[in-house]
């Protein structure tokens, strides 16, 4: 078996070929005005944004760094721009029912017109209406019939005094009231002079005045008859004059909205209205409110007063200066800001509302066109997702208040009539949140059928650098920076790729690149360059890298210090360098750590005791798993695994999850076994299947760079290291100081497809092939692993009980 040689230094870096970079700046490039890299999700988005169809929303999930919410908004611009313009949408007062105002569509920019009507309509009618009260036409007619009503009274008055007087009675009117007494010419006759009177007399004159009260009772009682009747005609009349001074002005409103049959409805109640409540025009509108306190609300709210308000537009969604069906991005998409609400207001010391109060939510802005919402901040806001759903899945928005639908107020409010939507929702967020809400919602699916998803990396071939290069050039117009020269896109696109974790692939996410562009334009302004040159994105790399770095150092400075015992020279038995990689937000570095293995005779175990203490995760325990069936099936096909080996992460004292360690374990496993020491100066990272394959692992780059900075630091000796499984070689995009060290023979990487490849390697001791009768060749490092299980087996035979003896036992 050939022993793998360390890779070139070609293979560790895959640089950008220069030669298709035909420019010397980006300033010679045109902008790229496409996206890059997302085919999948610009035809999902267009297809979503297409289809016409209810439930038909989208659910926009990837990396926010691929520059999603942009992709998303300039598709919707585009879209929107050739689509109609949405409806306006108003709320005026129901006559019929106050509690419940009446919505209204108007055609897009008469909504605004409408209001602006409305107001001046009731300007208008306030002059006009108290300007006929006070022509002497108007007050000629009042005072005829108030003067009717005083002769029809008067007469009756005149013919009970004339019939009194016949009979030589007065009426005599006292503040207490009118009342009847017997005179003698022009003098009422003494109490004492009427006694003295003839019997007779008296009688006719008591049965008289009885007669007579009798009669100035009965008119008297037709006054309030008499005074209704003038008070309905006096009705009647101002009706008329009403009529009169309202009409022509309601039928030019009429004449203006008859295309609108709801408009008119409602001119047609607010005629009704007015005529019959004229007074509330003539006396101010106030409704009885205090001088002060009207002038207050007057300056807050144009015809602020209960009673005037009812005549105005509330103008709850005006389209009339877009262009194009409308696009609302919500960025608190509470439950109130996507339905809307109902507010108070204070009058009187008390809360009050009405439909002028009403406020629109972000579906009412956004009904005719897109919603663009964050859907963690809309899983975050209480009962705002359950209330989009509902409307979505109702086609119509009911403004409601939360404490309204849980009763936790009982303050008086309204029923606004609810508004029937046509809106495309778009939610953006992570990939987890798409896949839970898939999971946990059935009504998730029902509502949001189209998902799109954006990747964080795209394929890297010579069209796509060009792409790129083409892309770099346009985030650097956009964000003001200066152009970069060849060399300094060049180093961009291979730290894309870097970003992406694989040398054939280059990132996508465009916000990561810009930021590096940005710190390197000011690495250029500080030595006063007129172009961005790769020396400055090198140090715009490694100053981002030394500003994260300091745990990952820390970390280092330990082991130098011998705090953390790993060695990078020498041999062992049984011991070796196993590679991890941690990561702490952004941040990725490689972390060495020590691997041990003891063995034993026994009963076949390989303990994990990592697995044994519960630090090591699932997928850990099942590489060891896997490891410890392929030692059995290799090694001890025809006899018992008589084996009691351990298997530790030394001085961890976190959580070990990942298989990326299995190969590295069985090394450490194998190393044992066969008593054969191991290279300390090489690492192992790369996770094995039953058959003895060494499998791709991730991370690959930061493992690598993660030792070889350890060993930098020791002193590279040129021996050192790091076997990485021969799948992730085409991942490789390693540092340039790390490929440099290897073109000069300091450090190395080797490729390892097979465990007995790795083994070789780190022994320097052949692995040895199974011959055809099932044996390895003498003094391989397979051989002497079976000899020493075979000798355990042996051991434990001669240990072990009679079977006599054990069937005594049992009995």
């Amino acid at each position: 078996m050939a022993r793998p040689k360390p890779l070139k230094p070609a293979a560790l870096r895959r640089r950008c070929n220069r030669s298709l970079l035909k420019f010397r700046t980006t300033g010679e490039l045109a902008g790229l005005e496409q996206v890059i890299g997302q085919p999948r999700a610009l035809e999902a988005l267009a297809f979503g944004i297409g289809i016409r169809r209810p439930g038909f929303n989208m659910f926009a999930f990837g990396p926010a760094d691929t520059g999603l919410r942009e992709v998303v908004r300039s598709s919707i611009e585009v879209q929107a721009a050739h689509e109609p313009v949405a409806e306006d949408w108003v709320y005026v007062f129901n006559f019929d029912d106050p509690g419940k105002p009446r919505a209204i569509s108007l055609p897009p920019g008469r909504g605004g017109a409408f209001r602006a009507d409305m107001d001046r309509l009731v300007e208008d009618l306030r002059s006009a209406i108290r300007s006929t009260f006070e022509t002497d036409e108007y007050r000629a007619r009042a005072q005829a019939i108030e003067d009717e009503v005083k002769e029809q009274h008067q007469t009756a008055l005149e013919q009970i005094e004339g019939r009194a007087r016949d009979n030589s009675i007065a009426l005599v009117r006292t503040p207490l009231g009118m009342g009847f007494a017997p005179v003698r010419g022009d003098e009422v006759i003494d109490p004492e002079v009427f006694a003295k009177l003839p019997a007779e007399e008296r009688e006719r004159i008591t049965r008289t005045i009885g007669e007579l009260q009798e009669q100035l009772q009965a008119a008297l009682q037709q006054l309030p008859r008499l005074l209704h009747q003038a008070r309905e005609k006096v009705r009647a009349l101002n009706r008329e004059v009403t009529e009169f001074a309202v009409g022509h002005l309601i039928d030019a409103l009429r004449v203006k909205y008859g295309d609108i049959d709801e408009v008119v409805e409602h001119l047609n109640s607010v005629q009704r209205d007015v005529v019959a409540n004229a007074a509330l025009f003539r006396d101010g509108g106030d409704g009885g409110v205090p001088a002060a306190a009207a002038q207050a609300q007057a300056q807050a709210q144009p015809f602020a007063s209960a009673s005037l308000r009812r005549y105005q537009v509330n103008l709850l969604v005006d389209h009339g200066a877009d262009g194009g069906a409308p696009i609302v991005e919500e960025p608190d998409p509470s439950y109130q800001n996507l339905i809307g609400r109902v507010e108070h207001m204070a009058e009187l010391g008390t809360l009050v509302t009405d439909f002028s109060l009403i406020r629109p939510g972000a579906l009412h802005l956004a009904n005719g066109g897109y919603l663009v919402l964050d859907a963690r901040k809309l899983l975050l806001r209480p009962y705002a997702w359950e209330g989009l759903k509902e409307a979505l899945r109702a086609g119509e928005v009911r403004i409601e208040s939360l404490g309204q639908i849980f009763s936790l107020i009982s303050t008086v409010s309204l029923e606004p009539e609810h508004i029937p939507i046509r809106v495309k929702v778009v939610l953006m967020g992570e990939p987890l949140l798409y896949y839970l809400l898939q999971y946990y919602d059935p009504e998730f699916g029902e509502l949001f059928k189209v998902a799109v998803d954006f990747d964080n990396r795209m394929p890297r071939d010579d069209d796509t650098t060009l792409m790129y290069a083409r892309m770099i050039a346009s985030e650097a117009r956009k964000a003001g920076l200066k152009a970069l020269d060849r060399e300094a896109v060049a180093l961009v696109i291979e730290e894309s790729a870097r970003l992406a974790g694989d040398g054939e692939r280059l990132s996508t996410l465009i916000r990561q690149v810009t930021d590096m562009l940005c710190e390197a334009d000011h690495w250029a302004a500080k030595r006063r360059a007129r172009a961005i040159g790769a020396d400055d994105v090198r140090a715009a790399i490694e100053a981002r890298r030394r500003r994260l770095d300091r745990l990952s150092e820390r970390m280092r400075e330990e082991i130098e210090r011998g705090t953390v015992l790993i060695e990078t020279d020498g041999t062992a038995v049984g011991r070796i360098n196993g590679l991890a990689v941690m990561q702490l937000g952004e941040f990725m570095f490689g972390k060495p750590s020590r691997i041990t293995a003891r063995v034993r005779m026994g009963r076949g175990e390989v303990i994990d005791i990592e697995r044994e203490v519960k630090l090591g995760g699932a997928t850990h325990s099942k590489g060891v798993l896997i490891l410890s069936n392929f030692l059995a099936a290799r090694y001890s096909g025809d006899y018992p695994l008589s084996l009691s080996a351990s298997l530790a992460f030394e001085q961890s004292y976190g959580g070990v999850e990942g298989d990326s360690a299995s190969s590295t374990e069985l090394y450490a496993l194998i190393s044992a076994l066969a008593e054969a020491p191991v290279d300390q100066g090489l690492a192992v990272t790369g996770s094995v299947n039953q058959y003895g394959e060494v499998q791709a692992i991730g991370g690959v780059n930061e493992k690598i760079e993660g030792f070889f900075e350890l060993c930098r630091a020791r002193g590279l000796t040129g021996r050192q290291g790091v076997l990485i499984p021969a799948s992730n070689v085409k991942h490789l995009m390693l540092r340039e100081e790390v490929v440099a060290a290897c073109a000069e023979g300091r450090f190395h990487v080797f490729p390892v497809a097979t465990v007995d490849q790795g083994i070789e390697i780190l022994t320097g001791v052949a692995a040895g092939r199974r011959g055809d009768d099932g044996s390895y060749p003498d003094g391989t490092i397979n051989r002497r692993v079976v000899d020493r299980l075979r000798e355990y087996a042996d051991k434990r035979r001669a240990f072990a009980i009679p079977e006599r003896d054990r069937d005594d036992g049992e009995r």
